[in-house]
């Protein structure tokens, strides 16, 4: 099977006290999009993965990673 990309949005999300809608205009993007990548339900284009990162102030591969599913 294909890997599956795992994410910590909502973690990082929730350690900046910040709701669903701050992180959407921080990021430039819906707050539905932000629902749907914490719920594993779409994956960030390259260009929002990149944009989490400067908002974050850390790595992608801290935020996205690819996990293997049995």
């Amino acid at each position: 099977m294909p890997p599956t990309v795992i994410n910590r949005v909502k973690e990082l999300r929730m350690a900046r006290g910040w709701t669903q809608e701050q992180l959407a205009q921080a990021a430039g993007v819906s707050r539905q999009s932000i629902n749907a990548i914490e719920r594993d339900r779409y994956v960030p284009s390259l260009e929002l993965a990149l944009t989490f990162a400067r908002i974050f102030a850390c790595p992608t591969d801290e935020i996205f990673q690819l996990e293997k599913k049995a």
